[in-house]
């Protein structure tokens, strides 16, 4: 079970994926609302925070959420603070009840990871894609429009045409056709 504990949220922040199961673990921490207090009432325990990447809207609550639930942060790159552990391109990180394979997806930022779920079908895109053809923005430090166009085919070569669900780091996910989200994101970010 996905859920997103920063529905309905009206401050500045990304969502933020509880991802129930074997493994429960928090997709990106968010930023600016009490996070602790809506993961209290959700969930017991986490086993880790995986963090698609470390801008500030994602990673705002991070220290409090280890401090909470004393658990390590996994990224790109642990030299960034608040990052415990290395997570590699193409390594297999288990979210709750299935394997993901982490795809490094730079473009919006340097440490962009994406996380796919062959089966059951399931992709956390972070900020590298969004609802309708929606692509991360490029104007902030470590942005480039031609690495995020490379990493959006990446991405876009390795799901599976029946991707069951996209879950972005803004606006809502998508269940109707996810695929078709991320390949009119690839044709939009090629126009200027």
């Amino acid at each position: 079970m996905i859920s997103n504990v920063a529905q309905g949220v009206r401050a500045f922040t990304s969502n933020v994926f509880l991802v129930g199961g074997d493994r429960p673990v928090l997709v990106d921490p968010g930023a600016n609302f009490d996070v602790v207090e809506r993961l209290d009432s959700r969930v017991d325990d986490l086993d880790a925070v995986v963090l698609t990447h470390t801008h500030p809207d994602h990673v705002g609550n991070l220290a409090a959420v280890k401090g909470a639930f004393d658990v390590e942060a996994w990224g790109f790159d642990p030299s960034i603070d608040g990052v415990d552990r290395a997570v590699d391109d193409e390594e297999t990180v288990r979210l709750g009840d299935h394997e993901y394979v982490a795809l490094h997806t730079p473009g919006h930022k340097d440490d962009h990871l994406c996380f796919y779920a062959e089966e059951p079908g399931i992709l956390f895109a972070g900020d590298l894609v969004f609802q309708n053809g929606g692509f991360g923005r490029t104007d902030l430090p470590e942005g480039d429009r031609e690495t995020l166009i490379r990493s959006i085919d990446r991405v876009l070569d390795r799901i599976d045409p029946d991707l069951a669900e996209l879950h972005t780091g803004h606006g809502p996910s998508v269940t109707t056709d996810p695929y078709g989200h991320v390949e009119l994101a690839a044709r939009m970010a090629r126009q200027t």
